[in-house]
């Protein structure tokens, strides 16, 4: 399918790697101008050249920390003008709410919302302006099925949710879309780690973690970056335009509910 952005300018946050890249890839197969950016330079700059041997298309790349206010205006100033916007950043630490002291909050308030809330204020207006604007953030199934130990996160991206839910219905008139995706369980370096740490934590090895955490998605599988990006993707096409302020859930069937 032609999703009908080729030429459009995107900015892909957290794309080294993941599900980001992932994203990525997906926008840079279909032509448009993608730039990824990330905070390890080396990685980012060997996945810029990765993709565009890929996909055949020039991707720029530019390291900078977006959770600051100085690494979102490097962003702008790179690509001040963006059709497209995705908002990605890694969780914050799991634990205990217990030990979270007010630092700590505001860190992953900083990492899994603010971020995310400035850069849709930068650049919503001249999407406004142009007619065209497609917004999308990468958050996490726990928005729909929240545990306590990732307290951190399912606050941050529960904030980010409610506020994408008003903002996304103020600028639907002027054909700009926002909608949220919701990662299940991918492979991606971020979950091996994740499952290693289990491992070590529980005394079990990696292997029976990973498996174990396979049997609980009815799909009988991890998702990959690539299908992840696709419908990515397809949010940000020109055949998306009804699609706004929604959730849209990619777990291969895990979370249990209708809604």
């Amino acid at each position: 399918m032609d999703l009908g952005i080729s030429g459009r300018k995107a900015i892909v946050c957290g794309a080294s790697a993941g599900l980001g890249r992932g994203t990525a890839r997906a926008l840079a197969l279909d032509g448009v101008e993608v730039l990824i950016v990330a905070r390890d330079p080396e990685r980012l700059a060997r996945a810029a050249a990765e993709l565009a041997a890929e996909t055949g298309h020039p991707v720029a790349h530019l390291a900078a920390d977006v959770t600051t206010e100085g690494g979102r205006e490097a962003v702008l100033a790179a690509c001040p003008d963006p059709d497209i916007l995705i908002n990605n950043a890694g969780g914050p630490p799991v634990g205990d709410f217990r030990e979270w002291d007010r630092e700590t909050w505001i860190k992953a308030l900083d990492a899994n919302m603010l971020s995310a809330i400035f850069f849709m204020r930068a650049v919503i207006d001249g999407m406004i302006a142009r007619r065209f604007g497609r917004i999308v953030n990468i958050t996490s199934y726990m928005v729909k099925a929240p545990v306590a130990f990732l307290g951190l996160s399912n606050g941050a991206r529960a904030g980010l949710t409610g506020f994408v839910g008003g903002l996304s219905r103020d600028v639907a008139p002027h054909g700009v879309t926002i909608n949220n995706v919701l990662p299940g369980q991918f492979d991606t370096d971020r979950l091996r780690g994740n499952h290693q740490r289990q491992a070590e934590a529980s005394g079990r090895d990696f292997d029976t973690v990973r498996a174990q955490a396979i049997r609980a998605i009815p799909a009988g599988r991890l998702g990959t970056p690539e299908e992840f990006g696709a419908m990515c993707a397809f949010l940000c096409s020109t055949h998306a335009g009804f699609i706004t302020g929604q959730n849209i859930l990619l777990d291969g069937g895990q979370v249990q509910g209708l809604l």
